[in-house]
């Protein structure tokens, strides 16, 4: 993964998780959002499909980027792994991903399955539901997660 090219499953996965929706909306924490999960957008906002693509993905990479800077070592755990926490800072911004530091200090010693523990016994968790569950799955397989079609929470 470099930082200008995320992988495809990643953009994929956030396709998933996010949604599509071409005109704001207000997020559950009443930020203004439009595509997948861009903020902020502007009320009566409306923006094409080829838009919501490029801010997913310029969105992504800044991410991937934030990632890499506060947490140089992620590279080290392959692209699957480091996903994981690309996808969470995309979710709820680098700040608060930097404070999961029982589930990144885990990650760090390489053990997965504390990792994936301390991810899910979070509020995070508990506000993305199956979201948090993949992510975690995918922390400890490495291998790529993606949702299954049908209603998303």
């Amino acid at each position: 993964m470099t930082d200008s090219e995320p992988p495809d499953e990643l953009l994929t996965q956030l396709q998933q998780d996010e949604g599509l929706r071409l005109s704001a909306y207000q997020d559950t924490l009443g930020h203004w959002t439009i595509g997948y999960g861009h903020t902020p957008a502007r009320p009566g906002e409306t923006w094409t499909r080829e838009q919501a693509l490029a801010a997913l993905r310029a969105d992504c990479v800044a991410a991937l980027r934030d990632v890499d800077r506060v947490l140089p070592w992620a590279k080290d755990l392959g692209p699957v792994r480091h996903a994981v926490f690309v996808n969470m800072a995309f979710n709820m911004g680098i700040g608060r991903l930097n404070g999961f530091q029982r589930a990144l200090a885990a990650a760090r010693l390489g053990d997965y399955e504390a990792c994936a523990r301390h991810m899910l016994d979070s509020l995070w968790a508990r506000q993305v539901g199956p979201r948090a569950q993949r992510l975690a799955h995918q922390m400890r397989a490495n291998a790529w997660v993606m949702a299954s079609p049908g209603p998303r929470r």
